[in-house]
């Protein structure tokens, strides 16, 4: 069922009818007064709708603000604002899985897509700032009450598509991030904001990946081997974690290759150094320590030791002071 929100259902028939919000409101109650409280009032908005004939979503190739939880066959053109890194999983079942997302954006509005096992590979070919097409996608509410569009098995993904292009993005490059306290944090929480300072860093991470997919490689018969490009020589990925302390509680972070790229403000072949040479990453750590940063991500439950854990997905490691002293009185404002 495709899922319409109820100041959206407001908002059609107000622009199809010019109608009044008292007048509409009005309506709406005479309808549930009718059906004796049998409906709900987004239920009734629809059948003034309806009645009205007014057309509530639009079909065929869509602006992202038309896109609606419950959409199937979805087509949209956007442009590539953020990238993420792939994710592993194990299902229910013990199969491993994976998943990986990215943000599109046009002049309406910003959407989240979601890529699952196989399709993860095409996250290879993008990069920020592309245009795209995606056909046959299917729109669906996550947990934070946002849509977000999942590939299916006949999804297509298109890059530069010809004869495609969209004009001034829709608000900010990426979707605004809430700032939250790490006590306040939940494991649902995502595209949370952290500001807090580095106490404590941890060495990076190394392991093998595919250097065709950048999939994980699997040690096999003295080599490593590719699930899709089979025996490989190895290229290798890395993760860093370290605890980021606000003031309100402390929280482990964990970054991936980009983020820690970004963090340390180095290029890949100088962060692959600390792998065969693990005691030259102290400078780098203790430039970290001590160090306030902005991070946003999403909140995850390490299940070994029973924590919620922080996964960056976007750092900033010199926050403007200007803004974040507005920021600072801004809040003071709504606490007087």
């Amino acid at each position: 069922m495709i899922k319409i929100p109820y100041e959206q259902i407001i908002s059609k028939i107000k622009e199809a009818k010019e109608l009044t919000d008292e007048q509409i409101n009005s309506k709406i109650k005479a309808k549930m007064d009718q059906l004796a409280g049998l409906i709900s009032k987004e239920g009734a908005a629809h059948i003034i709708a309806n009645e009205l004939g007014v057309k509530l979503f639009e079909e065929g190739k869509l602006k992202i603000k038309d896109v609606l939880a419950g959409m199937r066959s979805v087509e949209v053109v956007g442009k590539v604002t953020n990238i993420f890194e792939i994710k592993e999983f194990q299902r229910k079942d013990g199969a491993n899985g994976k998943v990986v997302s990215f943000i599109i954006a046009d002049e309406t509005g910003r959407l989240r897509v979601v890529l699952w096992n196989e399709q993860t590979d095409l996250i290879k070919d993008l990069k920020q700032d592309i245009l795209v097409r995606i056909k046959d996608g299917y729109a669906k509410q996550n947990n934070n009450n946002s849509v977000e569009l999942h590939f299916t098995s006949k999804s297509e993904l298109t890059i530069n598509p010809p004869d495609e292009s969209i004009g001034k993005l829709a608000g900010a490059q990426r979707l605004e991030a809430k700032r939250k306290k790490i006590e306040g944090l939940i494991e649902t929480d995502a595209n949370v904001e952290l500001l807090g300072t580095v106490v404590q860093v941890f060495e990076p991470r190394f392991y093998e990946v595919c250097p065709d997919c950048n999939k994980r490689a699997k040690s096999k018969e003295g080599g490593f081997f590719c699930d899709t490009h089979g025996a490989v020589i190895s290229a290798y990925a890395y993760v860093m974690n370290l605890i980021l302390d606000d003031g309100s509680s402390t929280i482990r972070t964990v970054f991936f290759k980009n983020q820690v790229l970004n963090l340390l403000k180095i290029e890949d072949k100088d962060v692959l150094k600390f792998k065969d040479s693990p005691g030259d990453f102290q400078t780098a750590k203790d430039e970290l320590l001590g160090k306030i940063i902005k991070i946003v991500g999403r909140v995850s439950k390490n299940e070994m030791f029973d924590r919620l854990e922080f996964v960056v997905q976007l750092v900033f490691p010199d926050p403007e002071p200007d803004q974040e002293l507005k920021r600072l009185e801004e809040e003071a404002k709504v606490i007087e």
